[in-house]
């Protein structure tokens, strides 16, 4: 099989870190792994756990921005993000069940922590929630800017205290109130 991604290399059968089966590109490192090899090793092996010791100033990760096409169907595969502090993706062929991992992939999904679940990586439930955690810290970063930091965590501080409350709902309306001690509106 070519490369998917640098197109100039084969991609010979290899084992990613002499554990799971894969095919790695001869020209350009990236690696092809199937999610099948992938589990039926996991069930084998449930607890072996990767080495995470990664220097993050020593990763040399590319990402292929560009779609890749299945080295097997080629068709477009999809691209996954890792998680929601990484803008990193991983292109992934639902027809197959395989996973493209380009050069130094497989090191941040170890330092990410996520090397001991790369299946779920693909899931449409891990997918919704990296979205939901990339959302709530767009509005996070909306609210210190608006704010300013110390502002916004004094005020995170006085959120969380009130809904720790019993009275919650007349605190509120304490706090919202233009003179809380006036009968008038």
């Amino acid at each position: 099989m070519k490369c998917t991604s640098c197109k100039e290399g084969e991609l010979t059968p290899s084992f990613i870190e002499g554990q799971f089966r894969a095919h790695i590109c001869s020209n350009c490192g990236g690696n092809w792994v199937l999610i099948e090899d992938y589990v039926s090793w996991k069930e084998r092996n449930p607890d072996y756990k990767f080495s995470e010791n990664i220097n993050v100033s020593e990763l040399d990760v590319s990402d292929s921005k560009n779609a890749l096409l299945c080295p097997v169907t080629r068709t477009i595969m999809r691209k996954f993000r890792i998680s929601a502090k990484s803008e990193h993706k991983l292109d992934y062929s639902a027809l197959v069940g395989g996973l493209w991992l380009d050069k130094g992939e497989w090191e941040l999904l170890k330092y990410e922590g996520l090397a001991g679940c790369l299946n779920a990586v693909v899931t449409q439930h891990w997918q919704r929630s990296i979205r939901q955690d990339s959302s709530k810290q767009n509005f996070a970063d909306i609210y210190e800017n608006k704010f300013g930091s110390e502002n916004y965590n004094k005020v995170k501080e006085i959120r969380a205290w009130l809904l720790s409350q019993e009275q919650k709902s007349d605190l509120r309306a304490y706090l919202l109130a233009e003179d809380p001690y006036s009968a008038e509106k």
